[in-house]
């Protein structure tokens, strides 16, 4: 399915681009699709299930959500350094989805918080096992001058499996509690074994459909480039990026903290969950927009107007105090994922190159996982301790300190 440039170069129109898209770019957005529809009907009432159901404290709900991002982004950087290694994406990507599909019945029979943290370690070692091969397989599946459009157009089928997923969830609880202020148990678990349908549509999609990308071969007598693990083997303004990725997650705290900020100002569990909608529908929109915006413009131009208005958003957050508000600001939320996740992704491209994707992603991934549990866990104490309009100003905060890496690796990159 791949085609000759000057077939590239000849087509104007969106709907021209996406149809020239290779096959794994299909697979893995309808994949994505179906994973968020099945995640998606679930996540956004977690929090809600063990605040109000096993009445869990701030705390230690932040501690769930960091620990579990935590091994994913262990389990990323080792995933993608043994794609990279063993020459072989696919299989990875299709087992840690598999992973986070035969867990979710933890959910459904949860009784305490214990039992979900397992099943949020399950899935967030799924997600880790997957992440980075599957990311490598869509860099190398397509040339530079679309790789934007592309992440951009696989962030769209994600977040619109979102939309799907919440839309779903919307509907099932309003047949089963209408407009209680307080998620019931009863709801939950019938919520998680309708999420497992998806879930393993996704699987079955990816191992029938999704095509390993072969390596360039060296010319006689070149040894294949090592492997390497360190971030000593990698560009300097890649180090420079993560530095400015690992700053910005740190005040980038797990949206459920948005959740509970809505439930906090009055917010009923279909009010809540009809914003979430409303931030995953401007994201789906916006999505491969921005991804061709950075083909154009660059990178790091399109991520420094992210984070700047995502210093915004946070600073709204903080001087929120009525419900319509937070809605209002939860779809504008939705901008700053457009402009920076596949913007992000395509930059590690740019910088890595193709025999070291595989860990490139792990890296990226894996400094954002790994950030998620200080941020979580300050979050959750600014919360408890002082209020919640601290954890958004720290977000904000945070994010104003990264954008002066990205001012800086501007400087200096002709990664624009």
């Amino acid at each position: 399915m791949t085609e000759d440039s000057s077939t590239v170069a000849s087509t104007a129109t969106t709907a021209g681009a996406v149809r020239r898209y290779p096959r794994n770019i299909y697979i893995t957005t309808v994949a994505s699709l179906l994973t968020d529809i099945s995640s998606e009907m679930v996540v956004y009432l977690l929090p809600l299930f063990l605040a109000s159901v096993l009445k869990t404290s701030t705390p230690l709900i932040g501690l769930i959500e960091g620990v579990a991002e935590t091994t994913a982004a262990l389990t990323k950087l080792a995933s993608g350094y043994i794609s990279d290694r063993i020459g072989n994406r696919k299989w990875l990507a299709v087992g840690g989805y598999t992973l986070s599909l035969v867990v979710k019945p933890l959910l459904a029979t949860a009784s305490s918080w214990s039992t979900v943290f397992a099943a949020r370690f399950g899935d967030r070692l799924g997600k880790g096992i997957r992440t980075a091969p599957r990311d490598a397989i869509i860099a190398d599946s397509i040339d530079a001058t679309r790789r934007g459009a592309a992440f951009g157009f696989q962030r769209a089928g994600d977040t619109l499996g979102a939309f799907i997923g919440l839309a779903v969830a919307i509907g099932v609880v309003y047949w089963s509690q209408q407009r209680s202020l307080e998620l019931t148990q009863a709801t939950f678990t019938m919520m998680v074994w309708l999420s497992m349908i998806p879930a393993a549509l996704a699987v079955a999609l990816l191992a029938w459909g999704l095509q390993e990308q072969r390596r360039a071969t060296p010319a006689p007598g070149v040894a294949r480039a090592p492997v390497r693990l360190s971030l000593a083997a990698f560009d300097p303004r890649f180090r420079l990026a993560l530095l400015g990725v690992a700053i910005f997650t740190l005040g980038n705290s797990a949206d459920a903290f948005i959740v509970l900020l809505a439930q906090a100002r009055g917010a009923s569990v279909l009010t809540t969950l009809l914003m979430v909608l409303l931030f995953n529908g401007v994201y789906t929109v916006f999505a491969q927009p921005f991804g061709q915006l950075s083909d154009r413009i660059g990178r790091l131009r399109v991520i420094q107007i992210g984070w700047s208005f995502y210093a915004l958003v946070y600073l709204g957050f903080a001087l929120s105090n009525t419900v319509w508000q937070i809605a209002v600001l939860w779809g504008l939320y939705g901008l700053y994922y457009a402009m920076t996740e596949g913007a992000i992704k395509s930059l590690v491209a740019d910088l890595v190159p193709g025999a070291q994707r595989g860990v490139g992603y792990g890296w990226l991934n894996g400094t954002i996982g790994l950030m998620a549990l200080p941020a979580s866990l300050v979050a959750g104490v600014l919360w408890a301790a002082i209020a919640p309009t601290a954890t958004f100003l720290f977000g904000a905060l945070m994010a104003g300190a990264a954008l002066l890496i990205v001012m800086r690796l501007r400087h200096q990159s002709p990664v624009t």
